[in-house]
């Protein structure tokens, strides 16, 4: 009887060694398990440690046959104590290039393979068109807010203000307020190309908006040697 009790034994704790093996796909070598992540700030890259499978109080990413990409993340809250949860999305591999559509932001996102083998991945992160596009975008009212902030409010008799950008929905993002001493009809064309790009980059990513209507000012006065909008 005793012999019969350590042979089932045996075989139980068999089974569970077996039931632990790391699964890895020799024509995929993505697909798993992953976590144990840690950034490197100087080549910009994350690695990933191949586990068995996502762990339930850390961060980690799972790839699956069917396309399915599952994150284990606590949110980007950060304050203990965290809670970690999954979130759904998707992964479609084109070469060295894994592009990830999810269920929370960033909505979408492409991770560049720069290594990959059984133990290990090294991804880092690559912009997406829409990214790329909306960087423009930024760059372009970086340049709108410079020109704006080039001058000190002294006299708000010198200042004037223009709707700028669109909503997906329509209407203004919101003003901004310039001086009469700057280049007027330069700064004015910027505002009109980005409010134009902007329409532009809605239709063309299919942007969703809330539809309120920010309050038009009514005058600038200057506070601090800054413009401050008066409604």
């Amino acid at each position: 009887m005793k012999k019969i009790y350590v042979l089932i034994l045996f075989i139980v704790i068999s089974s569970c060694q077996k039931n632990d093996e790391i699964f890895i796909n020799p024509e995929n070598l993505l697909l798993g398990s992953w976590t144990n992540s840690v950034y490197d700030s100087e080549s910009e890259t994350t690695t990933f440690e191949r586990v068995y499978q996502l762990p339930s109080e850390q961060y980690g990413v799972l790839f699956e046959r069917d396309g399915s990409f599952i994150t284990r993340t606590s949110g980007f809250c950060g304050t203990p104590p965290l809670t970690f949860y999954n979130t759904k999305g998707s992964f479609l591999l084109e070469n060295k290039i894994i592009k990830v559509t999810s269920q929370e932001f960033p909505l979408s996102f492409n991770w560049e393979i720069v290594l990959l083998d059984e133990k290990k991945l090294v991804i880092k992160r690559t912009l997406t068109n829409q990214e790329k596009d909306y960087q423009k975008l930024m760059i372009l009212f970086s340049e709108i807010e410079t020109l704006a902030r080039s001058v000190s409010c002294t006299d708000s008799n010198e200042w004037s203000f223009t709707g700028y950008g669109t909503k997906a929905c329509g209407g203004f993002q919101g003003y901004i307020a310039y001086s009469n001493k700057i280049n007027v009809s330069d700064f004015l064309e910027k505002v009109t190309t980005y409010t134009k790009k902007e329409d532009e980059y809605n239709k063309k990513w299919n942007i969703v908006s809330n539809c309120s209507v920010p309050s038009k000012p009514s005058e600038v006065n200057c506070v601090n040697g800054l413009p401050v909008f008066k409604y």
